[in-house]
């Protein structure tokens, strides 16, 4: 029997996050969902929507293997087709599952920045901004025992932040996307943070269900010379398959000349993939009202209630700060009290206190406003 709440969720996706037209051609990727019942709703509300989709069923240990393996020249025939594809999409959907996050971790570094560097990284440039396009993931057993619930409960959860009234929550973003355009100075407090930067005629971009699913954020880039002091993020963070905690990094003049973590090793690793993994590609306030705890999966953890994030490596091409990557490393900062507090001011005023905005343009976007 079909849960009806896959009805309304499908149809958010096409005919909100991805406004889909009549005659457009839409790429949906489902990536180690084993319940195909949203697939096929999807298929379902693109039709009633006029559109063309295109199918891609994808499990990640077969991703691992093929990442074991593969050549340059072959991933480069890869990336051409996929390239070839997405050229012609006009819209683009990934659901992403799986039973294991860390499926990957036992990839050697070479084979990794091998795939991403000469396979994905060309095909998701293409995707992010010639289409319109939306990522999520899909609720299983895996995701709420990383979120210490039932199984059924974490649906529960999955269902009322992902089918929450994104309109409503682009409209209270208007303020702050209008404040942050009109900022220079921003300065971070927390415990092991005091950091400063500028965001200085850098947009200003709101992400209200368009973009990710679950969503809640306004994102920005810092002036990239422009970072100093440093940040001790309090959220766990999983990149490439490996899981790290209590990551401090240290800035001067825009560049991390100091890194630490649990596994400090791979952390620096990571950063000295290039020369753009040590310089920050995106700062962005998390509001979602229903999430309120890490579960080590970025796509709501960035989104988490009173947080920040602050991503080491490229930054996106319509809040441009200029800088280029392989890496893209959203890590996340809590600031509400439970997970120690902390203070937001822009431009030496104090906009958020303890994860709740305290001035009046602003008080929409605390979390009994969105609901």
């Amino acid at each position: 029997m079909r849960d009806p709440r896959l009805k309304i969720f499908a149809n958010n996706l096409i005919r909100y996050s991805v406004n889909l037209q009549p005659g457009e051609h839409i790429l949906i990727e489902m990536i180690g969902v084993k319940d195909q019942e949203l697939t096929k709703c999807l298929i379902e509300e693109v039709y009633a929507a006029g559109g063309h989709p295109f199918i891609e069923l994808r499990d990640p240990a077969v991703t691992r293997s093929l990442m074991l393996g593969g050549t340059k020249e072959q991933y480069h025939t890869l990336r051409d087709l996929e390239l070839a594809r997405m050229k012609r999409m006009q819209a683009y959907l990934a659901i992403r599952s799986g039973d294991n996050i860390t499926e990957t971790s036992d990839v050697p570094e070479e084979k990794m920045k091998l795939y991403v560097q000469e396979y994905q990284r060309p095909v998701v440039e293409q995707r992010v901004n010639h289409t319109k396009w939306c990522v999520m993931r899909y609720p299983n057993a895996s995701m709420a025992q990383l979120s210490n619930t039932s199984t059924e409960a974490f649906e529960d959860f999955y269902f009322q932040v992902c089918n929450l009234d994104y309109s409503k929550m682009a409209i209270a973003m208007e303020s702050l996307v209008s404040l942050m355009n009109r900022t220079d100075k921003v300065r971070l407090v927390a415990q092991g943070t005091d950091l400063s930067f500028s965001i200085k005629d850098i947009p200003a971009i709101p992400c209200a269900g368009t973009h990710n699913i679950p969503d809640g954020e306004v994102f920005t880039a810092p002036v990239k010379n422009s970072v100093n002091g440093v940040i001790t993020y309090n959220a766990p963070t999983i990149y490439t398959g490996t899981s790290f905690e209590n990551v401090m990094l240290r800035f001067e003049n825009g560049k991390i000349v100091e890194a630490t973590s649990n596994n400090t090793k791979r952390l620096n690793e990571i950063l000295d993939t290039d020369e753009g993994a040590r310089y920050i590609g995106e700062f962005a306030i998390g509001v979602n009202p229903y999430i309120k705890q890490p579960m080590k999966d970025i796509l709501f953890d960035e989104k988490i209630d009173g947080s920040i994030h602050f991503t080491p490596g490229n930054a996106y091409e319509d809040a441009d700060n200029t800088n280029r990557s392989s890496v893209h490393w959203d890590m996340v900062l809590i600031q509400r009290p439970e997970f120690g507090g902390g203070e937001i001011y822009f431009d030496d005023v104090l906009i958020r206190k303890d994860g709740r905005f305290v001035i009046p343009e602003l008080e929409q976007l605390n979390p009994e406003n969105l609901v």
